[in-house]
């Protein structure tokens, strides 16, 4: 049979020298994967295109307006509000221990905070930084009408570090509002250094030159008076404002405080 099975026929792989090989018979391969961040400064230490804040480098956005938020009795800096169209997003960093993250512990004091509040909505859902918490507390909207305070919290282990954002505004409910937001936050640059911090204390935030303070009319007294920086901020950088549209700010180790993010919306 002309194409019967020949037992005695034996096979060879030949390897052709490297000058007759041909580039396109080359098995493809698939591009790297571009890391996603938030970042320890050891991965990013370029400083170009960031505004320095000490413990924090914050990207130039076009049209990102920022406020740096100061605890009222001691007037040091707490965090850092960044407004992007109708959403807002507060960042803060904090030392953590060496082995193990503490975002899973925070998450879960979030949850018990905000279920004590009568009528408060809170919950978690996967995410682009993994497990998120979603909280809508009820809240009367400008015209008297009944609305919703909505947050969404994200955390981010790193080393020795861990970042907390307060998600408010659109970002917080409105899907195709989410991914500016997020890109913003997946960019933001942690310096941790080696002074020695317990775990969830406050890394030190360091403003920029020729900062000034900014009330809003009916502000005085409230903690988390805002700042401007001046001319000396970095060419191109987001130019801040003194108005408060962010989340509160809300220490991990305590329950949130009363006053919470803006009212985003109504059903």
């Amino acid at each position: 049979m002309i194409f019967g099975r020949n037992r005695n026929v034996k096979t060879e792989t030949v390897v052709l020298p490297e000058e007759l090989q041909d580039p396109r018979d080359e098995p493809a391969t698939e591009p790297e994967a571009e890391a996603t961040g938030p970042f320890d400064i050891a991965g990013r230490p370029e400083a170009d295109g960031y505004l320095d804040l000490g413990s924090l480098r914050i990207p130039v956005v076009k049209d990102m307006k920022v406020r740096l938020d100061l605890e009222d009795t001691t007037k040091r800096l707490i965090g850092v509000t960044l407004q992007l169209g109708q959403s807002s997003l507060q960042v803060q960093a904090f030392a953590a221990p060496r082995a193990g993250g503490i975002w899973d512990e925070i998450r879960a004091e979030i949850l018990e905070s905000v279920t004590v509040t009568e009528g408060a909505q809170v919950g978690e859902q996967e995410g682009q930084f993994g497990t998120e918490v979603v909280a809508r507390i009820p809240a009367k909207m400008p015209d008297g009408s009944p609305g919703w305070r909505v947050a969404r919290f994200v955390g981010v282990d790193g080393p020795r570090w861990f970042l907390r954002g307060v998600i408010g505004g659109e970002a917080a409910f409105k899907a195709d509002a989410v991914g500016p937001v997020n890109e913003l936050f997946s960019r933001i640059v942690v310096r941790r250094g080696d002074d020695p911090h317990p775990p969830r204390e406050l890394l030190p935030l360091t403003p920029p030159e020729n900062m000034r303070p900014v009330r809003q009319p009916g502000q005085a007294g409230q903690a988390g008076e805002s700042v401007e920086t001046g001319s000396a901020a970095p060419a191109g950088a987001p130019q801040p404002t003194g108005r408060s549209e962010a989340p509160a700010i809300v220490d991990p180790r305590q329950r949130p405080p009363e006053r919470g993010p803006e009212v985003t919306e109504v059903r």
